[in-house]
């Protein structure tokens, strides 16, 4: 019978590096939390009008990339491609904008989007997010932005570098949608069928098409910030401003439009040197939550693609062993081994015995094999005594202890 294999463009999450993904996910607890952010949690699966509505159905992700389905009850539902209109959405249903604002949130999920697998690009892979409800102010732009750059600082990672532009508000970007029709008309025969159909729709995709025929001719495009109003051109004045005030390097891209239809104004991605891949992006949505269904409020937020990041990481620390092996010698002496080893773990120790029948011989084999800082072996003739030798594997020293005193064992084996 043939051997059934992961789907392609999914990947398993061994033994040997699950602790990589623990370091990972404790660095965006850590940065969250260190701004006053608070995590939720939300379904894999959602109805699919939130995400058509939320994202923009001239999308890629709505038009070519999501797993739709149809469940028992005949309901269309799609498995999560991102997570703000997720957050959006529980945050209406529950609520959370009835409180105090602004509203701060974060969350760490896993996303599938059927995309062709490549390096850095997976069908279904996991983001790292924070969202930010209630605060026009320019300020909560950089915070956004400051605590992208925090969270890969505080994984180590360097050779990043910041971009930033402003797509403007629905009444300046009219006008700059219809210099783009303009533009790229002159051009329809050029373009790749997918931007043909972006033309008439949404021209502003067409910007962010990744046909090298596309990128080349959007090289002349208008650019958007000749088109802002008074109001998006001071705030993103004002975005840049606070990012001088504390020292953030940036460079203006006045191409860069992201790929989801929510944006509004200030837009920004990290680009890690090496690849030219952007591993943390975001922006301003103030239309998303009134576009939802709830009152008009503004929005920022930012994503970072988890599996991105492994590659640039430098030090994940190290995958915790067992504090000590309790290797045992008989029925009466394994009851003894599990008993100890019960009453240490109680005590946060970690501790493996013997669940194999294996001779001692062999136990000992395997408490190397798993790296146990301390061993100790238990037969007939430690159960009389009471006592058995504990020894430092590193050292290869040996001391005498009382094999019925589980705080004294419990101190030395956190020292």
């Amino acid at each position: 019978m043939a051997l059934i294999k992961a789907p392609r463009g999914t990947n398993d999450v061994l033994p040997s590096d699950s602790y990589k993904w623990r370091y990972v996910e404790a660095v965006a607890d850590k940065t969250a939390l260190s701004a006053g952010y608070k995590e939720v949690r939300f379904p894999t699966f959602e109805e699919t009008e939130l995400f058509a509505r939320g994202v923009g159905d001239t999308t890629d992700i709505v038009q070519k990339e999501m797993y739709t389905f149809d469940d028992k009850g005949g309901r269309s539902m799609t498995l999560r491609p991102e997570g703000t209109a997720s957050a959006v959405r529980l945050s209406l249903e529950n609520g959370l904008l009835g409180g105090a604002l602004p509203l701060k949130l974060y969350y760490k999920i896993n996303v599938f989007r059927y995309d062709k697998p490549q390096a850095g690009r997976y069908r279904e892979f996991n983001q790292f997010g924070m969202e930010l409800y209630g605060a026009q102010s320019p300020f909560a732009d950089a915070e956004l932005i400051e605590m992208a750059q925090m969270f890969l600082k505080n994984l180590g990672i360097n050779g990043v570098y910041l971009k930033i532009n402003s797509i403007g508000c629905p009444v300046c970007r009219a006008r700059y949608q219809e210099a783009l029709k303009e533009f790229f008309a002159s051009r329809e025969t050029e373009l790749c069928e997918t931007c043909k159909g972006r033309l008439q729709r949404n021209p502003m995709r067409i910007l962010d098409c990744k046909s090298p025929v596309c990128q080349k001719i959007a090289e002349d495009a208008p650019k958007i910030t000749d088109f802002l109003c008074d109001e998006c051109e001071t705030h993103y004045a004002a975005v840049k401003n606070a990012l001088t005030a504390i020292g953030t390097k940036f460079e203006e891209d006045p191409g860069l439009v992201r790929g989801l239809d929510y944006y509004t104004k200030t837009v920004f991605e990290l680009i890690d040197e090496k690849t030219g891949l952007a591993v943390a992006a975001g922006g301003r949505y103030d239309g998303l939550i009134e576009e939802l269904g709830g009152k008009h409020t503004p929005a920022v937020g930012f994503a970072s693609g988890i599996e991105r990041l492994f590659p640039l990481i430098p030090d994940f620390g190290t995958d915790p062993v067992a504090d000590i092996y309790i290797a045992s010698m008989g029925d009466n002496a394994a009851q003894k081994a599990f008993t100890i080893a019960d009453g240490l773990r109680k005590n946060g120790i970690n501790v493996e015995t013997d669940l194999m029948a294996r001779s001692v011989k062999a136990q000992m084999k395997y408490a190397d094999k798993i790296g146990a800082r301390y061993t100790m072996v238990l037969g007939d003739s430690e159960l009389e005594t009471g006592s058995a030798d504990l020894r430092n594997m590193a050292l290869g020293e040996a001391s005498k202890i009382d094999i019925s005193d589980i705080e004294a064992l419990t101190t030395i084996l956190r020292s």
